[in-house]
């Protein structure tokens, strides 16, 4: 059996982004960390930034530096460093918002649903029982309890407490 997830409010964004110039994450990264890039980590070779237009509170993606729409172009230490930081991020997500659950994954290419399929990227997605309600399903609308710059401000702080 199976369930499909449908998110139609999305195209909005994927087709803003299309018009825009640069990329996003490559331009977050010439600005200093905070609430105004929302990058919540830089390490050697990824990054941790918050979704500007998150499905829940607390999505996350983890960035690759080099700016590349193809995953077997990146180093396998880059690669395994992605799989590391996703690994702290769901760690971090756990303390702070308790979710029972977690979506994490990559759409590679414009037609794999990627908004931004110029620079790959993994999401990790908090989840909890029930999350799915009827503003999603019939309204077509998320309700997020929290502000991103709260959100940035507690997985932050949290970030930088957690040792791993």
């Amino acid at each position: 059996m199976f369930h499909y997830l449908w998110s139609p409010w999305r195209m909005k964004y994927i087709q803003k982004t299309k018009q825009d110039q640069g990329c996003v994450f490559c331009e977050a990264l010439k600005q200093p960390d905070g609430t105004g890039n929302l990058i919540i980590f830089r390490g050697e070779k990824t990054f941790t930034i918050l979704n500007r237009y998150p499905y829940t509170s607390g999505h996350l993606m983890v960035v690759p530096f080099q700016h590349t729409a193809i995953l077997s172009s990146l180093d396998p230490s880059d690669r395994a460093d992605m799989i590391e930081m996703v690994n702290r991020a769901i760690l971090v997500l756990k303390e702070v918002y308790g979710p029972q659950g977690f979506n994490v994954g990559m759409n590679i290419g414009e037609s794999a649903g990627a908004g931004i399929a110029d620079h790959i990227h993994i999401h990790i997605v908090p989840r909890w029982n029930g999350d799915t309600n009827f503003m999603s399903t019939v309204g077509g609308v998320r309700v997020l309890p929290e502000e991103l710059e709260e959100s940035y401000v507690r997985l932050k702080d949290m970030w930088d407490k957690l040792r791993v």
